[in-house]
């Protein structure tokens, strides 16, 4: 890992340099193209010299062992410990970020999470899980924007898709996709009887309206119908939801969140181009898939974690890791479940 590092590292430097360079500096095609390669490989490069610098210390800190200052021996004593956790802490981190990079990773997500089986208790279900993607998203700094939602009966979702924005979100959500499943007792259970239920979730990386995917109007059939829901007279009085299909694949998208037709059919369109191309690179990966037989389906019908929430359990069923602390899990703190699935390359 280090002699991949320091490879890194001089390819960092030399473009750098080359930001100096008159002849670049004057190609601007090309300067932009140095620059960007530079930023891609920046945060690596950060996070190696800090590393670098930990492994110095420690090294340091580790000859103070055999020192005959009792002060020195004590400090070294006292400060080991945290030292190596700090370097392996960073090493699992330098690790994810020597991954090859994958195209998507820099595009923002279109989240859609979906009550599955299990009644009421589901919709309940997806609405906890849409508010901890929220809080995730939060703890990142990323933008959030429902794009459209459906309540459920009782309360909770039907079904929701949302816009996350910001650094890295495909790169940290590409393997979110799946059925998640939880068992409980309802607070609405009188007898005490465990409930389980699931929500799906489908993370898709969104399209370029130009390079990404090409959508044929032709091919898509639009309808557009009066929008359910609160919203008050002017709901009730246009037909401002959209519905599109996309008819080779069978692909349904609709909205009506917005308070226009024109609204919810640009939404609808955003959408239906970002699922298309989340349906291309499924097929590519199944394709794969068959040839590699060595990953698993991550797809809508697979379930990925597992929430036993009364005997405090979540788990991951693709990394098998699992954590205790499930409050914490659903207010946002992801990273433990994210960080493995990144570094097995689910």
């Amino acid at each position: 890992m280090i002699d991949k590092l320091e490879e890194v590292e001089r390819k960092f430097e030399r473009l750098t340099a080359d930001l100096s360079n008159p002849d670049i500096i004057s190609d601007t095609a090309r300067l932009q193209r140095v620059s960007k390669e530079r930023a891609g490989l920046e945060k690596l490069v950060e996070a190696f010299r800090a590393y670098r610098k930990v492994l110095a210390d420690l090294k340091e800190v580790e000859a103070w062992l055999g020192s005959s200052d009792p002060d020195e021996k004590a400090y070294a004593r006292e400060s080991l410990p945290g030292l190596k956790a700090q370097r392996d802490e960073m090493e699992a981190e330098l690790k994810i970020l020597l991954l090859p990079k994958d195209p998507n990773d820099d595009k923002n997500v279109i989240l859609e999470i979906r009550a599955g089986a299990g009644g009421d208790e589901a919709g309940l279900f997806a609405e906890e899980v849409m508010q901890m993607y929220l809080r995730y998203a939060d703890r990142k700094g990323w933008k959030a924007e429902i794009m459209d939602m459906s309540a459920g009966g009782v309360g909770g979702v039907k079904d929701v898709s949302i816009m996350l924005s910001g650094d890295g979100v495909y790169s940290h959500l590409k393997y979110e996709s799946g059925v998640h499943r939880v068992q409980r007792v309802p607070a609405t259970e009188t007898q005490g009887r465990i409930h389980t239920s699931a929500a799906t979730v489908a993370v898709m990386p969104e399209a370029d309206d130009t390079s990404d995917v090409v959508v044929n109007p032709a091919d898509v059939r639009t309808d557009t119908y009066r929008a359910s829901g609160a919203g008050g007279q002017h709901i009730n009085k246009t037909d401002s939801a959209v519905r599109l299909t996309h008819i080779p694949t069978g692909i349904v998208v609709q909205c009506q969140d917005g308070r226009s037709q024109h609204g919810n059919r640009d939404v609808a369109w955003k959408r239906l181009r970002s699922k298309l191309y989340d349906f291309e690179l499924r097929k590519r990966q199944e394709a794969q898939q068959k040839l590699e037989d060595t990953k698993t389906d991550v797809g809508w019908g697979h379930q990925i974690r597992s929430y036993v929430l009364d005997n405090s359990r979540i788990k991951d069923l693709r990394t098998n890791v699992e954590i205790s602390n499930t409050q914490k899990v659903l207010d946002g703190d992801l990273d433990t479940f994210i960080e493995a699935s990144l570094k097995q390359g689910l």
